[in-house]
């Protein structure tokens, strides 16, 4: 089991070893003909910069490794075997190799996610932004942040902005909204006002009708039929 650990420690390590090497000789090759117009000492601090991540994500692997190291040793075989004492009566070498199985899939299984988790985490990505914070942090000279001990403080420190954005959010759409109900108000009003028009108009020209009825009434009624047809 400890040389699986030990093997599968090594593998890690010198697949970093390769990559980091391979950059370098990348670098290298790119910057042949540059390197001689430039100033002496100038491209020791992207070198630097590499070998600090470098170094982050192999101590990221060590640490992942002693943690694999503690989770193995509490799947000892004597724990393996309590848990199934019957078969371990029964077959002592057919258990231990059962658990040594068991062992080897499951580092390997945890090594894989410890893989994927680099992979899909973009740690490399991230620890370039940790150096970014570092070197931000060494030139502000204001004090960092550190808890003051009482929570609600700190949460309302910390929840405080979060709402003010939000509050100021919230009243942007507040007034798009408004000035969206003022314009279909004004719509509403203009269409009301046309309409009281249109019923203006029509009562007038029905007024009209009436009048001129009236009136034709009155002149058929004032005329005698003698008087305009003779017989």
């Amino acid at each position: 089991m400890e040389e699986i650990e030990g093997s599968t420690r090594k593998e890690t390590v010198d697949q970093l070893c390769v990559d980091a090497s391979a950059a370098n000789r990348m670098n290298e090759a790119t910057g042949e003909v540059s390197s001689q117009m430039t100033i002496p000492g100038s491209g020791r601090k992207p070198l630097e910069e590499k070998e600090a991540r470098f170094k982050r994500l192999k101590l990221f692997d060590k640490v992942m490794q002693k943690s694999l190291e503690k989770f193995i040793d509490h799947a000892s075989f004597n724990r393996f075997a309590s848990m199934f004492r019957p078969l371990y009566k029964k077959n002592p070498q057919k258990m231990e190799s059962i658990h040594k199985q068991f062992i080897e899939e499951l580092q390997k299984a945890i090594q894989e996610d410890i893989s994927r988790l680099i992979e899909e985490g973009r740690l490399e990505f991230k620890f370039n932004e940790l150096d970014q914070l570092e070197n931000a942090a060494k030139n502000n000279a204001d004090p960092a942040w550190r808890p003051s001990g009482v929570p609600e403080q700190d949460l309302c420190s910390f929840l405080m902005p979060y709402y003010q954005k939000q509050e100021n959010y919230m009243r942007q759409e507040l007034k798009k909204i408004q000035a969206e109900n003022a314009a279909l108000s004004q719509k509403a009003q203009a269409g009301r006002e046309s309409l009281a028009q249109t019923e203006y108009r029509i009562s007038t020209t029905v007024d009209e009708w009436k009048a001129s009825v009236t009136e034709f009434e009155r002149l058929a009624s004032s005329l005698h039929p003698n008087d305009v047809f003779d017989v």
